[in-house]
């Protein structure tokens, strides 16, 4: 018998899915969102965290962003 679970697939870069998977362990246990890390660069997580994702990672690009200073 086939258990089938819904999620999303992530596809990302290596520093990027560290930045996820440290978001994942960072939550309680009850709110854990990743359903399996299948490599360093793709992840299988749950639906309902799919733009929780895109804000959090818009946002750290946003803190590590330069902005060349205008003179």
């Amino acid at each position: 018998m086939v258990n089938a679970i819904k999620g999303v697939f992530v596809s990302c870069d290596i520093p990027m899915t560290q930045f996820i998977v440290n978001m994942n362990n960072s939550m309680p246990p009850s709110q854990k969102f990743i359903i399996h890390v299948l490599d360093s660069t793709h992840l299988f997580v749950q639906p309902h965290v799919e733009q929780m994702i895109r804000s959090a990672i818009s946002d750290f690009r946003d803190q590590n962003s330069y902005e060349k200073p205008t003179s």
